[in-house]
C-alpha cells in the first residue's frame, strides 16, 4: 500500500513540474517573440534615423510607410516647399535610441509599436531627462517600415516615471500604447498649393476637431496650436466643419477660438484671417457646426503682395 502511494505521490509531482515547464517554456517564448521583434523595429527606426541624418532620400523611401510618405508629400505642398529635399530640413535630428531601455515591442496584425524609455535626446535645450518614445510601424512589402513617432513627457507626472523606473510598466500597458492592428489609410495626394492656410485654435480643456475643404483633418487637446491646411486654401469657396467636445473632467467656461489665416511669402506682409469662430467668457460653444470662407481677388492680390 505504502509502495502504491509513493507512485501516486511522485506522478503528482512529476505532473507539476512538467506543468510549470511548460508554462515557464511558454513565457519564455513570448518574450523571446518580443525580444526579436524588438530587435528588427529597432533597426528599422535606426536606419530611418540614419537616412534622414544623411540627407538620403533612397533609403528614406525604401523604409519609410505609403502613408508616411505621402501625408509629409503633401504637407511640403501645402506649404509650397520643395519635394524631397524639404524632408531633411528638421529643427533637429531625430532622437538615437542609444541609452534608452526598451520595455515594450508588440504586434498586432500589419502593425507593431515599441516603447522606449530613458533620456530622449532631440539635441536640443536643457538636458534631457527620462521620458518614454513611442514608435510605430506598419508591415509594408517584405518587412516592417517606419511610421510615427510620439514623444511622451513625462515631467508633470512624476508619480508614472518612478513607477516604470522601479520596473512597474503599468502605464504602458494602457491602450495608448498597444498597436490597432489597422493599417492608416494612405491620404490621397494633393497638388501643390496655390494659398498657404493655416488652422489655429485656442481650446482650454476641449478637444476640438477642424476639417477644411473634407481633405485637411485637424484635432486640438485643451491646448493653443495652429496647423497647416494640407491643400491650402482655393480660390473661391472654401468649406469648414468642426466638432467641439469637453475633455473628461473639464468643468470650466472658457472661451474658445477657431481661426483659418492665409499666410504670405512675401516679407513684410502678414497673415491675413479669413475665418473666425470664437465665444465669450461663459458662453457655450456649438457642439459641431460648418462654415464657408471665401479668397476673392482683392484677398489673393493683399497676400501676394499685390497691393
Amino acid at each position: 500500500m505504502e509502495s502504491v502511494m509513493q507512485v501516486y505521490l511522485f506522478r503528482l509531482v512529476l505532473v507539476a513540474i512538467v506543468s510549470l515547464g511548460s508554462i515557464g517554456s511558454a513565457g519564455a517564448q513570448v518574450a523571446d517573440q518580443q525580444l526579436k521583434l524588438g530587435q528588427s523595429l529597432d533597426e528599422v527606426y535606426t536606419y530611418w534615423r540614419d537616412a534622414m541624418v544623411k540627407r538620403d532620400y533612397r533609403a528614406w523611401h525604401q523604409v519609410s510607410t505609403t502613408h508616411r510618405r505621402i501625408a509629409l508629400q503633401n504637407r511640403i505642398f501645402s506649404e509650397k516647399g520643395e519635394w524631397p529635399a524639404d524632408i531633411f530640413n528638421i529643427p533637429a535630428p531625430p532622437p538615437t535610441l542609444k541609452g534608452l531601455k526598451m520595455l515594450r515591442a508588440r504586434n498586432k496584425g500589419m502593425t507593431a509599436k515599441s516603447v522606449y524609455f530613458g533620456k530622449v535626446n532631440f539635441g536640443i535645450g536643457a538636458a534631457p531627462t527620462d521620458n518614454l518614445l513611442l514608435l510605430s510601424f506598419v508591415y509594408e512589402g517584405r518587412g516592417w517600415k517606419y511610421d510615427t513617432a510620439e514623444f511622451i513627457n513625462l515631467d508633470n507626472l512624476k508619480d508614472v516615471r518612478a513607477q516604470i523606473a522601479s520596473g512597474n510598466l503599468a502605464y504602458v500597458d494602457d491602450q495608448a500604447f498597444l498597436p490597432t492592428g489597422v493599417k492608416p489609410l494612405t491620404p490621397h495626394e494633393v497638388p501643390r498649393a496655390k494659398y498657404i492656410a493655416k488652422v489655429y485654435s485656442y481650446c482650454p480643456g476641449r478637444e476640438v476637431k477642424v476639417r477644411v475643404n473634407k481633405i485637411s483633418k485637424h484635432r486640438f487637446q485643451d491646448n493653443q496650436q495652429s496647423e497647416v491646411v494640407i491643400g491650402g486654401a482655393r480660390d473661391g469657396i472654401n468649406e469648414l466643419s468642426y466638432e467641439i467636445r469637453d475633455l473628461p473632467g473639464y468643468q470650466g467656461d472658457d472661451p474658445i477660438t477657431i481661426r483659418v489665416y492665409l499666410m504670405s511669402q512675401v516679407e513684410g506682409i502678414k497673415p491675413i484671417k479669413i475665418y473666425q469662430y470664437q465665444t465669450r467668457q461663459g458662453e457655450k460653444p456649438k457642439a459641431q457646426d460648418s462654415a464657408v470662407f471665401q479668397v476673392n481677388a482683392e484677398t489673393a492680390a493683399k497676400i501676394l503682395g499685390l497691393r
